[in-house]
């Protein structure tokens, strides 16, 4: 179920009447988990993509409890680095059109990284630096890694790349890619202890201006995991050049990188297929991180 800008209009007045008087306008993206609205110039309003017209009551609770998550996460971050991230304001609730929660969170200008593609810039990559040591700085108040998704052990991942590998008879070199994850799924975590991280350092949630990094979007999965996830930002963003200067500027040991690299494998092997017909744009961000690790030295 998507949702329109007639329907975000009625849903901002009769909820956030002081916002009543703003203009409402959608905004093109290549994210697959919410729609945006433009409130004014500085709010967004993002409603989640729904299963269907009647989503069923334990979906509505995730939904709820998955926003709740994610202004946490934007509240703990907010303020921590030296780029911006947006700030949650709202938390909206289910009304006429849309049957579920919805967010509200202060609008960051920029372009996305998808747009820019500054691959090759050395600067984006000190950038990079930067953010992630500042986002590693954060205390993790004693937490660690909870949850199904990246940032745990790599082997746990196993069922889903198996299916991946499946589905990409046809469409990638399905056999150098199987004996390759062989390799990966065994790397070993050694004593790193969990930091706080983005956990999911794509193109499109980092905002440049020219070749640096002026903005981090999605900021709501910000938490404990492996130390090594944020590194699959080398591989989704920059070419060999400045992706050394990346690992120079982060001090990183062989296993951490190459569990970085694994990490960007994982969720690049499912982006290929899954998004092949409805979202190109992600499948290909997916197929060019694939080719950037297949050429690879090392690998």
């Amino acid at each position: 179920m998507r949702v329109d800008v007639a329907t975000v209009r009625k849903l901002v007045e009769t909820q956030f009447p002081e916002w009543a008087d703003r203009e409402i306008r959608p905004v093109t993206s290549h994210g697959t988990v919410n729609a945006i609205f433009r409130i004014g110039d500085d709010l967004t309003a993002r409603f989640p993509f729904l299963s269907g017209e009647n989503p069923d009551s334990a979906e509505i609770l995730q939904i709820r409890r998955g926003l709740e998550t994610e202004m946490y996460g934007g509240k703990r971050l907010h303020g921590r680095t030296r780029f911006a991230t947006p700030l949650p304001v709202a938390l909206g609730e289910p009304g006429p059109g849309f049957p579920a929660a919805w967010s509200v969170q202060t609008w960051l200008p920029g372009t996305v990284a998808t747009d820019a593609d500054p691959a090759g810039s050395e600067d984006l990559a000190a950038d990079l630096v930067d953010l992630i040591t500042e986002l590693r700085s954060v205390e993790t108040d004693g937490e660690s890694f909870r949850g199904r998704g990246r940032g745990g052990v790599l082997a746990d991942h196993d069922q889903w790349m198996s299916r991946c590998l499946q589905e990409s008879e046809g469409l990638l070199p399905v056999r150098n890619l199987r004996v390759l994850w062989e390799a990966m799924r065994k790397l070993p975590r050694g004593s790193d202890p969990d930091v706080m991280t983005h956990c999911d350092l794509m193109p499109g949630n980092l905002l440049v201006t020219g070749n640096r990094l002026t903005g981090v979007l999605d900021v709501g999965g910000f938490q404990p995991a492996d130390p090594a996830l944020d590194l699959l930002s080398a591989w989704h963003l920059l070419d060999p050049g400045p992706r050394e200067v990346l690992r120079n500027g982060l001090t990183c040991g062989d296993d951490e990188w190459a569990r970085g690299q694994a990490w960007a494998f994982e969720q690049s092997m499912g982006l290929v297929w899954y998004y092949r017909e409805t979202n190109p744009v992600m499948s290909g961000i997916g197929r060019r991180t694939l080719e950037r690790i297949l050429a690879d030295p090392a690998v």
